[in-house]
């Protein structure tokens, strides 16, 4: 029971998280696309901010738990199934995971350029950058359900 409770938070943490990951970048394109409209664009670094502020927090929970998952084992050995014993579907995963933590990095980053008076890429370049988190989202999913490898 203790493991199903861990990885039914890790999923709720993951969702919240993945929720941000695919939001901040539309704030992104909004904000492209509304350079002449400041009220608009004070209002959407202001979501912006929180948002990544949000998810921030959201990953954070989900990583703990997402590493009571992995090696908990260790400490509770009772209570948690060592689920990666022998195999390395776990190490792609955490490959994929480490570029979408990069590009929620980077989605922040560049929030935070705009408001210091820098330039977005342009609306369109952000619309296909949007689409990346969704492929490498699909690669997590699979890799935890199939375990390939």
């Amino acid at each position: 029971m203790t493991y199903l409770l861990i990885k039914s938070l890790h999923l709720l943490f993951v969702i919240a998280w993945m929720a941000t990951v695919f939001y901040l970048p539309r704030i992104l394109v909004n904000l492209a696309e509304t350079a002449n409209e400041p009220t608009v664009q004070a209002r959407l670094q202001l979501m912006g901010r929180r948002l990544y502020k949000f998810g921030h927090n959201m990953f954070g929970m989900a990583f703990l738990f997402g590493v009571t998952l992995w090696q908990g084992w260790r400490v509770f050995p009772t209570a948690l199934p060592n689920v990666t014993a022998g195999t390395h579907w776990i190490d792609a995963k955490l490959t994929l995971v480490a570029i979408l933590l990069a590009y929620f990095i980077w989605a922040g980053r560049a929030l935070k350029r705009k408001a210091a008076g820098g330039n977005l890429p342009s609306a369109r370049a952000l619309r296909w950058i949007n689409e990346l988190p969704v492929l490498l989202l699909l690669g997590v999913i699979f890799l935890v359900l199939a375990k390939p490898f």
